[in-house]
């Protein structure tokens, strides 16, 4: 997103977590905008019956937890390695500096920023819906429209337990209606892959 030569320059930093490793606590005051050079990080929370719902899952080149520093609140979610990670970390007030001074980068923190503002906005209503098969698939095809321009068929790299966590389902319920909608041609599984 942001070139990391530039972060670099504007006093950030490159840090080494291994998998699993906790980046952010819910309730942590942001001190960081965060990077990923290598890796992936899962953003997260939990309900009240300790039900993992999936914020959103970023991989190399993405940004993850902005929000919180322009709003001045605590982090509302955790954030945790999916794999080994490298991941470039710039002091908010230096990265504050870097958006003032580079107009280009500032855009397109506000083009990603906008982006999964958008994805919010088309997933709450399906959310709420009692239609599995319509949350599947509004995810699934979000994911391929960020992804995957031009190819007509995309694979998607989720397991079913995190299609459950990112729709609000249970796992049980997210194999069956994929099954469902192979049944209907409107996916392709092969080795267990999902294609869209």
């Amino acid at each position: 997103m942001i070139d990391p030569k530039l972060l670099l320059h504007y006093n950030g930093f490159i840090k080494e977590f291994d998998k699993n490793e906790t980046l952010i606590s819910q309730g942590d005051e942001p001190r960081y905008y965060y990077q990923i050079i290598s890796g992936k990080v899962k953003m997260n929370n939990y309900n009240e019956d300790g039900k993992e719902f999936i914020q959103g899952l970023f991989g190399e080149g993405e940004s993850f937890g902005e929000p919180p520093l322009f709003c001045e609140v605590n982090y509302p979610a955790n954030a945790l390695t999916l794999a080994p990670s490298r991941i470039i970390l710039i002091p908010k007030s230096d990265f504050f500096t870097l958006l003032e001074n580079e107009k280009k980068s500032c855009f397109k923190l506000l083009k990603a920023l906008s982006t999964r503002l958008y994805y919010k906005s088309i997933m709450a209503p399906d959310i709420s819906s009692n239609d599995s098969e319509k949350r599947i698939l509004t995810l699934l095809n979000y994911l391929k429209a960020q992804q995957n321009k031009s190819q007509k068929e995309f694979q998607i790299d989720l397991t079913r337990q995190q299609i459950a966590d990112m729709t609000g389902l249970r796992v049980e319920t997210v194999i069956r209606t994929i099954k469902e909608i192979e049944a209907k041609q409107q996916i392709r599984i092969e080795k267990g892959k999902l294609f869209i």
